[in-house]
């Protein structure tokens, strides 16, 4: 987990896509890679999840390829064997944990609340995403969970827009945020990879100036 760790430490935010057309994932992976982002999360809301993850690490073997959404031990073995570096889940389930500790692929689990952190800590996990991140109470509920549990490093996601990664990155332990906005899915759709370019160089430039 040291090494997922250091690179969403260095990425600082990490696009969390929606993709409904597999082959859409070639392009966009290049305006991330040469815009300065190279990671995806990409999410199990769609059929076309797996082939995107496929097709992603086949057009661009270095980049950083999170699963997200996962929610069962089905779904976190395909993206491993289509070759995703991690899986992330939007809350905490002991058996997708389980799972992915015996495949051996990180697991970044969703909690929102003391319980979920103390169960992800009895089972070894110490990299935690926090969801839905304003809706569970932002900011304050993130340093809120952080002082008790020193060991434990979050990733806020949900919610997570240009007017306020920033402060969720100033607290210390916050390795990176999940967002959406400079992978809009209208855009991508749209097919309009020069303004998702710029979006993406936004992003890049506003957590580090």
């Amino acid at each position: 987990m040291s090494s997922i760790n250091e690179q969403l430490k260095a990425l600082k935010v990490i696009p969390v896509i929606a993709i409904d057309n597999a082959e859409d994932i070639i392009p966009l992976g290049k305006v991330l890679a040469e815009n300065g982002l190279p990671a995806a999360e990409i999410t199990f809301r769609s059929e076309a999840a797996i082939d995107a993850i496929r097709l992603l690490r086949e057009s661009q073997p270095d980049m950083l390829i999170g699963a997200g959404t996962v929610l069962n031990r089905e779904q976190a073995i395909a993206a491993k064997d289509a070759g995703a570096t991690f899986i992330v889940s939007p809350g905490f389930n002991p058996n997708t944990v389980k799972a992915c500790q015996e495949i051996g692929i990180d697991i970044v689990p969703g909690v929102n609340n003391p319980s979920a952190v103390e169960a992800a800590l009895e089972m070894g996990l110490t990299t935690l995403k926090f969801f839905p991140a304003e809706a569970s109470g932002g900011i304050n509920m993130v340093k809120s969970l952080l002082a008790p549990y020193t060991d434990i490093k979050l990733m806020p996601t949900g919610g997570i827009n240009p007017a306020n990664i920033k402060d969720y990155l100033a607290i210390p332990r916050v390795l990176a945020c999940g967002g959406t906005w400079m992978v809009d899915k209208k855009l991508i759709e749209a097919g309009d990879w020069e303004e998702l370019a710029r979006l993406t160089r936004e992003a890049v430039e506003l957590v580090n100036p």
